[in-house]
């Protein structure tokens, strides 16, 4: 499964949300939930510039989805976000019972940017949505794992955000962006 041209404007709006969290002092991610009808339902930066590592726009959106949509709404729901979900939130996303997951640069790739900068690794190994979370379909309790989809080229996010691929002559690469599932 690919990005759709009608999902470009959500994404556009994640690196603006990622450029506002860069300016306040935090980590440069930012999301939005969409709900099954293409209405934007809320959005977040990062904001762990306060201390609490937690406080990631995914795992807001998660707890927003939980409060404030039915089951049947989060299932039809697409999570946008600049970033692919790091394991946490991943597993928020699926223990709330949100749809697919839309991302400019996936874990792999911001692995390899943050290496190739010098940048500690974080406490959390980053993983593949797929290696954390599964899809939720249909009534509680019933599941598949249709696994991970990538889209390639990456479409990464604009400026001072986004470093080329080590050797890759270009900006992205094949391991960045995509869908899940």
């Amino acid at each position: 499964m690919a990005v759709r041209d009608d999902e470009l404007p959500y994404l556009r709006r994640c690196v603006e949300l990622a450029a506002e969290a860069l300016e306040a002092g935090d980590e440069p991610f930012g999301s939005v939930l969409v709900s099954g009808d293409g209405t934007v339902l809320a959005e977040d930066r990062n904001r762990v510039a306060s201390g609490d590592r937690t406080r990631h726009p995914e795992f807001e959106l998660a707890r927003w989805a939980a409060a404030h949509m039915t089951p049947e709404e989060r299932a039809a729901a697409t999570v946008h976000t600049s970033g692919e979900h790091c394991p946490m939130c991943a597993a928020a996303h699926a223990w709330v019972g949100l749809g697919r997951i839309v991302y400019v640069a996936s874990s792999e790739q911001l692995t390899s940017w943050l290496a190739e900068l010098g940048v500690s690794e974080p406490p959390v190994r980053p993983l593949p949505v797929s290696a954390v979370a599964r899809r939720h379909r249909g009534r509680a309790g019933a599941r598949t794992d249709r696994g991970h989809r990538r889209v390639a080229p990456a479409v990464p996010p604009a400026g001072r955000l986004t470093r080329p691929a080590p050797g890759s002559g270009r900006r992205g690469g094949p391991e960045g962006g995509g869908v899940f599932p």
